[in-house]
C-alpha cells in the first residue's frame, strides 16, 4: 500500500498528531456517531461473529452474482430485504446504551433476574435471532411462493396477509434500530392513513382501504416494499456502495487526502482547502455524508486548527464538504439510480443535470474557504513539511484504474450503470490482489540494491503473505459493503411502504390542494415551503428515504403548480431542488448528525459546528431556487411539445453558464462572508447580492428593459471585477499606511 504521510503517527508540523491522537476520545465519539450506519453491536463470540461476517459476504456475494446472472427482480428484491433485516437484527441493538433502558432497570429492584445482564453491544440476545430469522423468512416468503402469488394477484389468501403484517410490522421495527424513529413512525401515520381515511377533513379524505388489499399493495406487489426504492438498491446501489467500500479498504481514501495535502497545503488556508477537495473526492463514491466527514475530518480537522482556524470552523468547514459530497455524480447518496427510475430517464441524463451545479458548489465551498483564510490571516504549511505532489499521486496512480473503468464505460461506452459498477469492481479486486505483492517486490528488490540483503530466498513466503494480505482486503470490503448496505436496504423497503400508500389513496392530487392552499398559489412561496418540509424531514431521514418521500409527494406539486402559475419546470428541476434539501439537512442544527460527528473530532459545540456549516452551505441553498427557475444551469434549455428535455450541447454556451454561474455564486459567497478582496461594509454586500442575483436569473432586468440576457450578466460581471479590484487597491493602502505608521 503506499506511503501516507500521515501513516507513520507523525504530522507535518514534525510532532505528533496532536489533536487526531490527543483528542482520542472525540474521534471515539464520532466513530459511534458513524456506526449508527454500520451496526453497533460488534459479538465477542466467535459463533455469532462469524454468522454475521458469514451474513456479510453472502449477501456481497449474492449481489455480485445476480448482476452477472439476473433473476426475476420480484425473487431478487426478497433475498435483498431479507439478508438487510436478518442483518439489521443481528447487529443493530434493540436500544443504543450498554446498559438497558430505565424500565428494565426499575423491575430489576423488584426482580433481579429481569432482563439480560449482559452489554448489549458485544451480545446478542435470543429475541433477536428470532426476529432476525423471523423477519427474513416473511420478506423470502416472496421467493418461497412466488407461483402462487402471482396466480392469485389481488386476492390475497389469510397466510397472505399474515406474512404481510409481520413483515411491515419487523421492517418498520428494523428501521427504526438502523435509522432512528423518524422514518418509523412517517411510515406509521402514512399507513394509519390508508385505514383512516373515511375519517380525516375533507381535503385530505379517501374511502379507506380493507386489510387485504391493503396487504396486497404494500407487500405482494412491486408498488410498495417490494418497489422501485427496493429495486433500485438491489440493481445499483449495492454495487456502487460496494465499490467504494472496497476502494476505502484498499487505501485509496488515505490516498486522496494525501493527494489533496501535497497539492494545496503549502497555500493559506490550505488543511481547509485540502478537506474540501479530499472530501469531494470520497464523495465521489462515498453514500454517506457522516462516513465522509469522519473518515477524512479525523486527519483534516485538527490539521485545520493546528493552522490556526477555530474548532467550530474547522469542523464545519468537514462537514460543508462531506455534505456537498452527496451531490456529486456519479452516485449523490444513491439517489441518482432512484431519481432516473422515478422519472423514468437514462441514468446518465440525472447526471448531466447535476454536474454543473455539484461542481461549482465544491468551486465555491473552496472559495469560502479561501475567504476565511484572508480574513483570519491563516499561515500555509511549509512545503518542507509536505509529500511531494508527484511522488505521493505516482505512488497511488493505480487507483485511479477502477475509477477511470467506471467513467468509461458510463460515459464513453454509454453502458449500463451495473455493467459499468461491476466491471469497475473486477478492476480493483485486481489492484487489491496485487498492490501488496508489486510493493513487497520493490521492496526486496530496493533493499537488495542496497546490499542489506544477498539473495532472493525471503522473496517467496513475503510476496505470499503480501498476496494473502490483499485477499483479506477484498473480504473486508465485502464485510463493510453489506454493513455499509444495511441502513439503506431497510430504509428503501421502509420509504417503498409510503410510495405504496401514496399511489394506492391518490394523495398526490390531495397534497397539490393542500399546498396550493397553504401557499396562497404563490410558486415562490410554496417552494419555500417546500425547501423547509425536506430540511426538517431531513433531519430525522436519511438521505435517501428523504429523497424518495419527497419525490413521491412534493416534485409532482411543483412541476403542476408550477404550470399552473404559466412556468415550466422540468421533472428532473423540481427532483433536485428536494434532494438538495434533503442533504442539507445533514448539517442543519439541531439534529444534523454528520456537524455532531465533526465537533467530536474538533471538541466544539455541535450546535455552534452546525450552525457554522449551514452559513458555509447557504451558497448551496440558493443553487435549488436558481435552477429550478433558470434550467440553463442544469444544461436544459426548454421542452418540447411533448415534455422531452431539450437539451444545451453547444460547449461554448455551456462554457459561459458555468463561468457566470461559478462568478454568481462567488458573489453570493462574499456577501454572506462579509469579504471580498476587503472587508466589505453592508452596501458592498448589497452590491454582491444584486450582482449575484442577476447573473442567476437576468430575465428579472433583461426582460423589463429589452435588452439581452447575456448583456445583463456581462455587466453583472463587470461590476463584480471593478469591485475586487477597488477593494483590493483599498487594502493594499491601507496596509502601505500601516506600515508607514
Amino acid at each position: 500500500m503506499p506511503p501516507s504521510f500521515f501513516s507513520s503517527g507523525d504530522n507535518v508540523f514534525g510532532g505528533e498528531m496532536s489533536d487526531a491522537t490527543q483528542g482520542e476520545e472525540s474521534v471515539l465519539s464520532a466513530d459511534e456517531i458513524a456506526a449508527a450506519e454500520t451496526g453497533a453491536r460488534t459479538p465477542k463470540g466467535r459463533i455469532w461473529g462469524g454468522i454475521i461476517v458469514g451474513l456479510c459476504v453472502a449477501w456481497s456475494v449474492f449481489q455480485l452474482w445476480i448482476a452477472q446472472n439476473p433473476i426475476d427482480s420480484f425473487i431478487s428484491r426478497s433475498w435483498h430485504l431479507g439478508f438487510a433485516l436478518a442483518l439489521v437484527f443481528l447487529a443493530f441493538p434493540a436500544y443504543n446504551q450498554h446498559e438497558p433502558p430505565g424500565f428494565i432497570r426499575a423491575f430489576r429492584k423488584l426482580w433481579p433476574g429481569f432482563g439480560t445482564h449482559k452489554s448489549n453491544r458485544d451480545h446478542i440476545p435470543l429475541i433477536d435471532v428470532a426476529l432476525a430469522i423471523i423477519a427474513s423468512g416473511a420478506s423470502l416468503y416472496i421467493w418461497f411462493d412466488n407461483e402462487g402469488i402471482i396466480s392469485r394477484q389481488g386476492l390475497p389468501e389469510p397466510r397472505d396477509v399474515w406474512f404481510g403484517v409481520v413483515l411491515i410490522v419487523l421492517l418498520l421495527e428494523a428501521t427504526r434500530r438502523a435509522l432512528g424513529s423518524a422514518l418509523s413512525i412517517l411510515a406509521l401515520v402514512f399507513i394509519a392513513y390508508l385505514f383512516l381515511g373515511p375519517w380525516l377533513p375533507e381535503i385530505l379524505r379517501h374511502r379507506g382501504i380493507p386489510l387485504d388489499f391493503a396487504i396486497n399493495d404494500l407487500y405482494l406487489s412491486t408498488s410498495g416494499i417490494f418497489g422501485i426504492p427496493l429495486g433500485v438498491s438491489v440493481g445499483f446501489v449495492y454495487l456502487f456502495v460496494l465499490f467504494g467500500s472496497l476502494l476505502d479498504k484498499a487505501g485509496a481514501g488515505k490516498y486522496f487526502i494525501d493527494i489533496a495535502f501535497a497539492g494545496l497545503g503549502s497555500y493559506r488556508g490550505g488543511p481547509a482547502k485540502a478537506a474540501v477537495v479530499a472530501s469531494g473526492l470520497n464523495g465521489l463514491v462515498s453514500g454517506s455524508s457522516i462516513a465522509n466527514t469522519v473518515t477524512t475530518g479525523t486527519f483534516t480537522i485538527p490539521l485545520m486548527k493546528k493552522v490556526g482556524l477555530p474548532a467550530h470552523k474547522a469542523g464545519a468547514v468537514e462537514v460543508a464538504a462531506s455534505t456537498n459530497g452527496q451531490l456529486m455524480p456519479p452516485i449523490m447518496g444513491a439517489a441518482a439510480f432512484i431519481m432516473a427510475e422515478i422519472i423514468g430517464i437514462p441514468y446518465l441524463d440525472v447526471v448531466r443535470a447535476a454536474l454543473i451545479p455539484a461542481v461549482i458548489s465544491y468551486l465555491a465551498l473552496f472559495y469560502v474557504v479561501h475567504l476565511e483564510a484572508l480574513k483570519l490571516d491563516l499561515k500555509p504549511i511549509p512545503k518542507d513539511q509536505l509529500p511531494k505532489m508527484l511522488k505521493t499521486f505516482l505512488n497511488g496512480i493505480y487507483y485511479l484504474v477502477p475509477l477511470l473503468a467506471l467513467i468509461w464505460f458510463l460515459v464513453i461506452e454509454r453502458r449500463s450503470a451495473i455493467f459499468s459498477a461491476l466491471t469497475a469492481v473486477e478492476a480493483l479486486a485486481v489492484v487489491m490482489l496485487l498492490q501488496r505483492p508489486i510493493i513487497a517486490y520493490l521492496g526486496l528488490a530496493a533493499q537488495k540494491r542496497a546490499g542489506n540483503i544477498s539473495d532472493d530466498a525471503a522473496l517467496g513466503p513475503i510476496i505470499g503473505a503480501a498476496f494473502l494480505d490483499g485477499l483479506k482486503d477484498i473480504w473486508e470490503g465485502l464485510i463493510a459493503g453489506a454493513r455499509n448496505m444495511m441502513p439503506i436496504g431497510v430504509a428503501t423497503a421502509s420509504a417503498g411502504i409510503i410510495v405504496g400508500v401514496v399511489t394506492s389513496t391518490g394523495l398526490v392530487g390531495r397534497f397539490v390542494t393542500l399546498i396550493n392552499v397553504v401557499s396562497f398559489g404563490n410558486v415562490t412561496l410554496m417552494l419555500i415551503l417546500t425547501a423547509i418540509t425536506s430540511l426538517i424531514l431531513g433531519m430525522g431521514l436519511p438521505t435517501t428515504a428523504n429523497y424518495i418521500l419527497m419525490a413521491t409527494l412534493t416534485a409532482p406539486v411543483i412541476v403542476q403548480l408550477g404550470g399552473d402559475a404559466g412556468l415550466v419546470f422540468p421533472l428532473i428541476a423540481a427532483h433536485l431542488f428536494v434532494f438538495y434539501f434533503g442533504i442539507l439537512a445533514d448539517d442543519t442544527p439541531p439534529v444534523g448528525l454528520a456537524a455532531y460527528a465533526a465537533s467530536a473530532i474538533a471538541r466544539s459545540d455541535p450546535i455552534k459546528t452546525g450552525i457554522q456549516g449551514f452559513t458555509y452551505d447557504m451558497r448551496t441553498a440558493i443553487l435549488p431556487f436558481v435552477f429550478i427557475f433558470n434550467t440553463e444551469l442544469l444544461m436544459i434549455s426548454g421542452l418540447t411539445e411533448s415534455g422531452d428535455v431539450i437539451w444545451i450541447s453547444d460547449p461554448i454556451k455551456l462554457a459561459w453558464v458555468f463561468a457566470v454561474a461559478l462568478a454568481a455564486l462567488f458573489a453570493f459567497a462574499a456577501a454572506t462572508q462579509g469579504f471580498f478582496a476587503d472587508d466589505c461594509g453592508w452596501p458592498e454586500r448589497a452590491l454582491l447580492l444584486v450582482l449575484a442575483i442577476l447573473m442567476f436569473r437576468p430575465s428579472l432586468l433583461s426582460d423589463p428593459i429589452g435588452v439581452p440576457r447575456v448583456l445583463v450578466q456581462a455587466v453583472g460581471l463587470a461590476l463584480m471585477v471593478g469591485l475586487h479590484f477597488m477593494q483590493k487597491r483599498r487594502r493594499s493602502r491601507r496596509e502601505e499606511l500601516g506600515a508607514t505608521a
